[in-house]
């Protein structure tokens, strides 16, 4: 037996539960409200697990409101697989549903109850495990196929696909950075984000999401989410800064910051520098760990910094530090100032 159970924030006690069907496994849940509607609901999405079947066939998206501490079911829908995903979307709701991308919608009934209704849906993947939206835009994980990108047309009710990425990587979480970024972790433990070709000049370079960055981070990424460990202080350099916290399934909690071409190449130039005056434990080449790994390619890491490394310059002796600081033409404490910024981050 699974359940649904809300909590105290503060004791984490059980406050309320309510228990599933016998081999119904919860997937998904997200708080959310709809058009025209300002309660909060809670929304959990499942998946009919029975050991005959390799992939379920069968699941449900369940609609709570908490009244009076308790969780009251209020809506629910069948659906043909296991909901993997939900995200609010423009007042609707969008569940990833097997190999399906499916948006509902919040319909008021005669009778004054509510249903989700279903309004149009996107096919084409092997299993759509992560999903993340930002305006009309979806971004979608798959299983095997990578990152595709999808619009919603207002219009036409309709939900397309914009571009994808054509690599086969098998995803564990994606995430959104901006309008044209999209980052992405797979199951080789390596990073990579993608970019959409907005100018291209063919459809089909259109069609097409660019890899632009990639990296291997050694641990298995499983959600992405934006947000900083720290206080953030709008009116600092370091405020400016987007990040994006991401959590590992051996309880490694990260940041990957998206900094400033001008930071970026400074800090690049000084990784350089430090490769060569820090050896790697056990003589491992750090160059080559963070190299881009997997089943079909190896490739160096590109677009992304190892801040673990970078940071370490602080705990140099002064003899090497200076080493790099010759190498670099740049003062110790020009190097100490900009490496403590980053340090800030976090």
């Amino acid at each position: 037996m699974h359940f649904v159970r809300l909590l105290d924030d503060q004791t984490f006690e059980f406050i309320s539960t309510y228990p599933l069907d016998t081999f119904e496994y919860g997937c998904s849940v997200l708080s959310c409200s709809f058009s025209d509607d300002n309660n909060v609901y809670y929304c959990v999405g499942t998946a009919y697990v029975l050991p005959e079947e390799n992939e379920p066939t069968k699941g449900r998206i369940l609609v709570f409101v908490v009244e009076d501490g308790k969780l009251q079911l209020i809506a629910e829908k069948e659906t043909k697989g296991a909901v993997y995903s939900l995200n609010a979307f423009n007042g609707k709701l969008l569940a990833a549903i097997n190999q399906k991308i499916q948006l509902y919608k919040w319909v008021l009934r005669e009778d004054g109850t509510h249903e989700l209704q279903s309004e149009c849906g996107h096919h084409g993947h092997i299993l759509a495990l992560y999903v993340q939206t930002r305006g009309d835009f979806i971004v979608v994980g798959d299983l095997m196929k990578s990152i595709s990108l999808l619009i919603y047309k207002h219009e036409e009710g309709a939900i397309e696909e914009r571009a994808r990425d054509y690599n086969a990587n098998w995803m564990s979480a994606v995430e959104i950075l901006d309008d044209d970024i999209y980052l992405g972790a797979e199951n080789n433990f390596n990073l990579f984000s993608v970019r959409k070709n907005s100018e291209g000049a063919t459809d089909e370079e259109r069609s097409r999401l660019e890899v632009v960055g990639e990296y291997h981070l050694g641990e298995f990424v499983n959600r992405f989410r934006h947000g900083s460990l720290v206080m953030r202080l709008p009116d600092s350099d370091v405020g400016q800064i987007p990040t994006v916290i991401f959590g590992t399934i051996n309880g490694v909690i990260g940041v990957i910051a998206s900094l400033p071409h001008e930071q970026y190449v400074f800090l690049e130039k000084l990784q350089t520098n430090l490769r060569k005056v820090i050896k790697g434990v056990g003589g491992l080449n750090h160059e080559q760990w963070r190299s881009f790994n997997n089943e079909k390619k190896t490739v160096d890491a590109r677009n992304f910094l190892d801040g673990d490394l970078i940071e370490s310059f602080l705990d140099l002796n002064r003899t090497k530090m200076d080493e790099i600081s010759t190498a670099m033409s740049v003062s110790v404490e020009e190097l100490c100032k900009r490496v403590e910024e980053l340090t800030r981050l976090h």
